[in-house]
């Protein structure tokens, strides 16, 4: 299996921290080595790095954690290849525009048989099952509206395509318009919300440990959404298997909008 991180916030925030931690179990701490993406959310833009190299080895990967892109959106996926040859191609997070706005996306596990669903005008540039969802995803989203729904009315639609996936295998997903981060599990995924007043946190993977009181305003709020736990000393929640969650700057939708610090 794959693992994968997402990061939702109510202020352009740096992910190095746990980027770091999820960078290590891409060979070294963990088996999964057959490459990793990350895309940053700028407004409606995104900017995204991809290798088909092991995480905890890339040059690249070791870049990133040097260099503090902010976002208040942010998908990560570090690839084990179960279905697809390990290819630039086929790693993830994939992207896509619809309806003027970049869509993002990560999974991990397996999908029996969705290579059988039809898809529209969105192809598969690689040969994952995992792109292959996103493409139905997104044609089944353009068939139903013209132009960019309301944030609340995406909601149900994902939740409905989630479902659907969710009966052909393991379906843990992180999505984006760049509005919302969508997270689904299929099997195993948590989630941790910082927020005032703030506490220090140490990675699991890497002897790294921040003290986010001095990071951060008391009006932050930050939402990591990951496969494990990616630290030590705080209290990650499980998501129960067929729980959708939509975040919006930080929150999910229905909470009362708060303001919680670095990814």
């Amino acid at each position: 299996m794959c693992e994968l991180l997402g990061m939702s916030a109510n202020v352009p925030t740096d992910i190095r921290f746990s980027f770091a931690g999820l960078a290590r179990r891409g060979g070294e701490t963990g088996p999964h080595q057959d490459g990793w993406g990350i895309s940053f959310y700028e407004g409606r833009g995104s900017r995204s790095f991809h290798d088909p190299e092991p995480s905890a080895r890339s040059e690249i990967a070791r870049l990133l954690r040097q260099y503090p892109i902010k976002s208040r959106i942010v998908i990560a996926h570090v690839r084990r290849a179960n279905r697809g040859r390990v290819t630039l191609e086929n790693t993830h997070p994939f992207s896509r525009e619809l309806w003027g706005r970049t869509f993002t996306f990560a999974h991990n596990g397996q999908l029996k048989g969705v290579k059988r669903l039809t898809l529209g005008r969105f192809r598969p540039v690689g040969t994952t099952d995992s792109e292959h969802a996103f493409c139905w995803m997104l044609g089944r989203l353009e068939e139903r509206w013209g132009s960019l729904p309301k944030p609340t009315r995406l909601d149900g639609a994902v939740r409905e395509l989630c479902a659907e996936l969710h009966g052909l295998g393991v379906f843990n997903m992180l999505l984006s318009d760049s509005r919302t981060l969508y997270a689904h599990c299929g099997k195993r995924l948590c989630t941790l919300t910082r927020r005032a007043p703030f506490g220090t946190a140490t990675l699991i993977d890497e002897d790294w440990r921040v003290d986010f009181a001095e990071e951060t305003t008391p009006d932050d709020i930050v939402t990591v959404v990951a496969t494990r736990p990616l630290t030590r000393d705080e209290n990650w929640t499980d998501l129960a298997p067929g729980e959708v969650l939509a975040f919006r700057l930080g929150v999910p939708d229905g909470d009362e909008m708060g303001a919680g610090v670095g990814g």
